[in-house]
């Protein structure tokens, strides 16, 4: 990540917007935007598929149910406004032969929230790399998030957010989908039903 180039262009923005990049509050804006900016785009070069590279043999016990984690909490920058956007992720997968430490799939989520995004693609990505590492019979995902461009502009819609789902083998089947998308709304309720 080029600092530098970074703290450039935030000078030449408080320029063409009519601030004084030198004014006390300011002074330190650049270095501050470009710092931020290390964190927000840090999984640029990183394979998310790195995080799964650990996965165990289940072992005798064969496939088992359903691995789901709920309210993983994210942020990442919309590429359109270069605006944040703040949400939960909820992750289900069905094993095939193995499985990862539950650490794993917010890191995953943490990557790939951490580049320019959209968040329809990152639900597809999230999915698409779930599936790929750890070769599940199915995944699912689901994305809720309120977007800076939403809330702060436009049309200011400060209660509302934004539902993205992404599924990929067994669990694009309706009723297996909607069993999981149960379990991932009323968590422990449902296993007492």
């Amino acid at each position: 990540m080029d600092t530098g180039r970074i703290e450039r262009a935030v000078t030449e923005l408080l320029l063409a917007i009519g601030e004084d990049p030198h004014r006390p509050g300011l002074v330190r804006t650049p270095a501050r935007v470009a710092e931020a900016y290390t964190e927000f785009f840090g999984g640029l070069n990183t394979d998310p598929l790195v995080h799964l590279a650990d996965a165990v043999a289940l072992g005798d016990g064969g496939p088992g149910e359903a691995v789901v984690v709920r309210d993983i909490a994210f942020r990442s920058v919309c590429e359109h406004h270069l605006l944040p956007f703040l949400g939960v992720a909820h992750i289900a997968y069905l094993p095939s032969d193995r499985i990862v430490g539950l650490g794993r799939l917010p890191a995953v989520v943490s990557t790939l929230a951490a580049r320019p995004q959209l968040q329809e693609r990152l639900t597809e990505e999230i999915a698409d790399a779930i599936e790929s590492g750890l070769s599940a019979r199915g995944v699912l995902v689901v994305l809720d998030a309120s977007h800076g461009c939403v809330v702060a502009r436009g049309s200011r819609q400060t209660g509302s957010s934004t539902l993205t789902l992404a599924s990929r083998g067994e669990l694009t089947d309706p009723v297996r989908r909607a069993e999981i998308v149960a379990l991932m709304g009323r968590g422990d309720a449902a296993l007492h039903d």
